[in-house]
């Protein structure tokens, strides 16, 4: 972040979901006597003093909770089908933004601040506030205690307080501390919040990483801070079911309050408005607009039961924080925050977010009922063994150059009758790519890569034909290659075969007889987690594939985007093709057995997969636009929006724009 010494940073986090265990994640002090519907609790440690040149975090999370759960694709725990999407992304963000504050900022105090009912002093006011808000997820709802869980976690406090909105907590805390000399930050995108800024109170985005000061606010609103509220009482809330004045929108209120100076002086003149139906909406709604103001302003004077000295920033407990993300069975996310903290990671589950099935080295079905030999069950447990039986070597993987080792390959693949198949292109755009090589694999571990037009490198010109390097022919290995990929005998297996096969078309070769492994994944588990193979391969197999940033790193270039795959030495290039025929060979082996165990067969037979072949159909013949007709089109549609704008001004009177919502209004 920006310089923010001595400031008080109200943030607002992204929300997580729920956890096995019902029991709070850390040893916490626990306040009480508190009202019913409070909750509330702080990290252990002596209290902090806010004084001048306090630098608070103070972070919404009511405000993130809700983002975080439409941001994310939905995500299940692997062991009880718990969603816990939003917790993923909360925990993510949570750690990011305490480990960039505290680089940048040294906060002195954090505290996360959340809703503790819907049902605060606003209704006793106007029984209609909020009323037609609809009620959260099903889904969401199990998280919510699980948000707090996480809070507690990472050693932040967790603060609400029941009659008081999340917002009033944050007003409170944030002008006290600015009476007391500390800087206040409200990292959030509320607008009803950009009523606080202003001396030492700004604004935060976290999500868009945008910073608002009084300049910020007054482009949004059109007035400064310490008139929003007169525009919001104006204008209204459609979200929050606060009335305004009907017919007054943002511009019109700031443009009033502009011109009269705050909302009183405004209704004690009304009846010098011009307009006539402004002025009469302005006397007949002025108690409205009374009342919503009073709905709209945050209270600054909470008797918070929680003070903030009491939320001075603790170290993580290590062994808290990660045995809550274990119990989350966020395996890659632990493994990260360890390496954060410099701690031991704890050992990974046998599922993880995004899998239901073990990745177990032994496939013994359970003996019980259902599940034992000859069973689905027992298929995908048998398939889970094999994909994991073999370790993953890298130096293994053959590079093939010859077109005697192609022809032993390709009979081996014809042998087995089935064999993965993945391409490697200069290119993400099939239409455009060109063909670099391709890789096979034929069962766990056993996997090449062809080479096909890689360049020589070093010193003096090189012409793009391979040079010295030994690889076999683009035509001769494709005239070889072609009667396989063409025989629907023989299954192909690949992930995102698509762009594949869209490669393989502007080559003149056909794709019969194929599964995809990223269909697979996503019939098999379409909301847990992404169904790239790098996603796939450390949830199913739990391994960790060669990145393509890797592999790029020595070829000559500014940027990755100016780099080529065929620039990449042959030995690299082998490791990271090869392993890609490989893990997709073992993805295949996991999660085809599955579809007959869930009974997801025929989702995947008669929706997901015969679809593919269709879309490459499209995507390779692509659309005819009559540039011709668009043209005649757009002239017709101008001639008759020209008719109907006159008719417009003749039945009105008078010409005007009809673009412009204020001329409207008038």
């Amino acid at each position: 972040m920006a310089d923010m010494q001595g400031q008080l940073l109200i943030v607002r986090p992204m929300a997580k979901q729920t956890s096995k265990s019902s029991e709070p994640a850390p040893e916490t002090k626990k306040a009480a006597g508190k009202p019913k519907g409070s909750q509330f609790t702080v990290p252990d440690g002596d209290p902090v003093p806010v004084e001048k040149g306090s630098n608070a975090y103070l972070i919404d999370g009511s405000g993130y909770i809700f983002r975080a759960f439409h941001a994310l694709p939905p995500l299940t725990r692997p062991s009880d089908g718990l969603p816990i999407g939003a917790v993923h992304g909360f925990c993510q963000m949570l750690w990011k933004f305490l480990g960039d504050s505290k680089m940048s900022d040294a906060p002195t105090h954090i505290a996360c601040i959340f809703d503790a009912s819907s049902k605060t002093f606003r209704n006793d006011i106007y029984p209609e506030y909020k009323a037609h808000r609809p009620p959260p997820p099903e889904e969401l709802v199990p998280q919510f205690p699980l948000i707090r869980d996480a809070v507690k976690a990472f050693n932040v406090a967790c603060i609400e307080q029941e009659g008081y909105e999340a917002d009033d907590l944050i007003a409170t805390y944030a002008k006290a501390v600015d009476a007391a000399g500390g800087r206040v930050t409200i990292v959030s995108s509320d607008k009803d919040l950009m009523q606080l800024v202003g001396g030492n109170i700004s604004m935060f985005d976290s999500m868009k990483n945008k910073h608002f000061g009084p300049e910020e606010v007054e482009a949004k609103f059109g007035v400064g801070p310490d008139k929003v509220v007169d525009v919001q009482a104006l204008a209204g809330d459609s979200v929050d079911n606060v009335p305004g004045i009907p017919g007054i929108g943002i511009k019109t209120a700031a443009e009033l309050i502009n011109t009269y100076g705050d909302l009183d002086e405004l209704l004690a003149r009304a009846e010098e408005v011009k307009q006539p139906k402004r002025r009469e909406r302005l006397i007949e709604f002025a108690d409205q607009a009374r009342m919503s103001r009073d709905l709209v302003r945050l209270e600054q004077n909470v008797p918070v039961e929680v003070q903030l000295e009491e939320a001075g920033v603790q170290d993580v407990d290590s062994n808290t924080l990660l045995g809550f993300l274990q119990e989350m069975e966020f395996a890659t996310l632990t493994r990260r925050i360890a390496e954060g903290l410099g701690a031991e990671a704890p050992p990974s589950p046998k599922k993880s977010v995004g899998s239901t099935v073990a990745n177990a080295k032994s496939g013994a079905a359970k003996s019980d009922g259902a599940s034992g030999v000859g069973t689905p069950e027992a298929g995908a447990s048998a398939g889970a063994a094999l994909a994991t039986g073999t370790d993953f070597d890298r130096s293994k993987y053959a590079c093939v150059t010859t077109e005697k080792d192609l022809v032993e390959w390709l009979d081996k693949a014809r042998t087995a009758g089935r064999f993965a198949f993945d391409t490697e292109t200069n290119s993400l755009d099939a239409m455009q790519a060109e063909l670099v090589g391709f890789s096979i694999a034929t069962a766990p571990g056993e996997a090449c890569y062809v080479p096909l037009a890689h360049r020589a490198s070093g010193e003096g010109f090189d012409f793009g034909d391979g040079g010295d390097i030994d690889q076999v022919a683009t035509d001769k290995a494709l005239v070889l290659l072609k009667p396989l990929l063409e025989n629907p005998a023989v299954l192909k297996i690949g992930q995102n075969l698509k762009y594949d096969a869209l490669v393989l078309r502007q080559q003149g070769v056909g794709l019969e007889g194929f599964d995809d492994t990223m269909l697979l994944s996503y019939v098999l588990d379409g909301g847990r987690g992404g169904h790239g193979m790098d996603d796939l391969a450390q949830r199913h197999l739990g391994h960790t594939c060669i990145s393509y940033k890797q592999v790029m790193e020595d070829v000559p270039g500014k940027k990755l985007a100016d780099k080529r795959f065929s620039d990449v030495v042959l030995g690299k290039a082998t490791e990271y093709a090869a392993e890609d025929a490989d893990v997709t060979f073992r993805l295949w082996l996991m999660l085809k057995p599955r579809l007959v165990a869930e009974r997801m067969t025929t989702v995947y037979e008669t929706l997901e997969r015969p679809l593919m072949p269709v879309i490459v159909d499209m995507e390779h013949a692509g659309i005819s636009v009559d540039r011709t007709i668009l043209s005649r089109l757009s002239t017709s549609f101008a001639q008759k929006i020209s008719e109907l704008e006159d008719s417009v001004h003749e039945l009105s009177g008078e010409k005007f724009n009809l673009g412009s919502p204020k001329q409207l209004g008038e």
